[in-house]
């Protein structure tokens, strides 16, 4: 089994990478790409209880929406994503907003939970499309340039993780959840369309066969202990952020609350405040580390859900003012630590960007998709203490796996 080297690697992406700095117009369509595919996964979220009310759904059934969505997007980043380094990514890119395109349509059309239950894991399976941008922009990049470029596009793939929330949640609330789902669609098929004119063609960068190049994911899981020690502290952390946004909605649609989605989703412009402040990591990686700006990030993320255990002391309007609060830190721990974390795994090997980047984001939404049951079973169970503390001792485990004696290098 073999790879490309970092020089042959350099040298196959030439083709599409341009001399001089990006033309700001193409850094947009990635960064609106990038955010657009992945906010895909997280506009159901505020939408739950309204959803669950209008098709007549159990809680525990609605709770598979965001599980099964979280679920389908680990899959396809598994199966999908490394496919990237072998074919041309503009190809991968334009095929994938086409299904999700459908998929999102086919949601919003969707007549009971079984057909949304469906087209939710579709919609996990072609969101993908944005792990297959985030490595396009590294490819285009100029070396100089590299990071901040990168940094850019993530900025524009964080704010479709939290402000999906926030729109969702006010189209939910006057327009009607199916309406949200249309618009989705339509977003997707325009982001597509200028892709097909805008984007470049990409060189492959290896010519293994498909099973070869999947089993490339585990001999480099073997290899790298940086990517195993990534993977497993990003997961930890994201089983923390999706049992909180999983099951948000629902908490405040109940008592004493009984907030509608707009409420619910307007949570989510806290997020995005933390998210803004996810380009310092760069700065301070630069500085001091990639190692320190994870450790800075998970601690940040563990007392930010520790915090909320309080929650049961304080009065109903207390209560929100702590989660608003809560959601900027753990959103900005999170964040800080993810773009560490891919600092350490795009540095590992040149020629496998895009499977070392399947790696870390298959450990990433698997977490998500286990924190959205998990948070859904404390929910029900424990109530919203229950939830607060799942996410803050899987926090709490991150921070652990950070805190290891750091891996020899190959």
């Amino acid at each position: 089994m073999t790879s490309f080297s970092a020089n042959q690697a350099d040298s196959a992406s030439a083709s599409a990478a341009p001399a001089a700095s990006l033309p700001a117009s193409l850094v947009l369509l990635l960064a609106s790409g990038a955010g657009l595919s992945v906010a895909s996964l997280y506009y159901s979220q505020p939408m739950l209880g309204t959803i669950a009310g209008d098709l007549s759904a159990s809680n525990s059934a609605i709770g598979l929406i965001p599980t099964l969505t979280q679920l389908g997007y680990a899959m396809g980043i598994l199966l999908l994503a490394p496919l990237g380094d072998r074919h041309d990514r503009r190809r991968i890119i334009l095929a994938k907003a086409a299904v999700l395109a459908l998929a999102l349509l086919l949601a919003g059309l969707s007549s009971g939970i079984g057909m949304l239950l469906g087209t939710s894991l579709l919609i996990g399976l072609s969101a993908t499309m944005a792990q297959d941008i985030v490595p396009a922009a590294a490819t285009l990049a100029p070396a100089a340039e590299r990071g901040k470029v990168v940094g850019t596009v993530m900025t524009g793939l964080l704010l479709g993780i939290l402000l999906s929330r926030v729109i969702s949640g006010f189209v939910a609330e006057h327009a009607g959840w199916r309406t949200m789902f249309m618009i989705a669609a339509a977003s997707i098929a325009a982001i597509a369309l200028v892709a097909a004119r805008g984007l470049p063609r990409f060189a492959a960068t290896t010519t293994m066969p498909y099973r070869a190049l999947l089993a490339s994911l585990a001999t480099l899981w073997r290899q790298h202990g940086a990517l195993r020690r990534a993977a497993v502290a990003q997961g930890l952390l994201s089983v923390g952020f999706s049992a909180f946004w999983s099951t948000l909605a629902v908490m405040l649609h109940g008592a004493p609350f009984h907030l509608g989605s707009e409420a619910a989703g307007a949570f989510g412009l806290a997020g995005a405040a933390g998210a803004l402040g996810a380009p310092l990591a760069g700065r301070i990686a630069d500085r001091r580390g990639s190692e320190l700006v994870t450790r800075l990030g998970a601690a940040l993320t563990a007392l930010s859900f520790a915090g909320m255990l309080i929650s049961p002391l304080l009065s109903s309007h207390a209560q929100l003012w702590l989660i608003g609060a809560s959601a900027i830190g753990f959103d900005l721990g999170v964040q800080v630590t993810l773009i560490a974390h891919q600092t350490i795994v795009y540095g590992i090997d040149p020629g496998a960007r895009s499977r070392l980047n399947a790696v870390l984001f298959v450990s990433m939404f698997t977490g998500m998709a286990v924190g959205a049951a998990l948070g859904s079973m404390a929910l029900a169970h424990v109530g919203w203490a229950g939830v607060a503390g799942l996410s803050a001792l899987s926090a709490l485990a991150a921070l652990g796996v950070r805190l290891l004696p750091q891996p020899a290098r190959p």
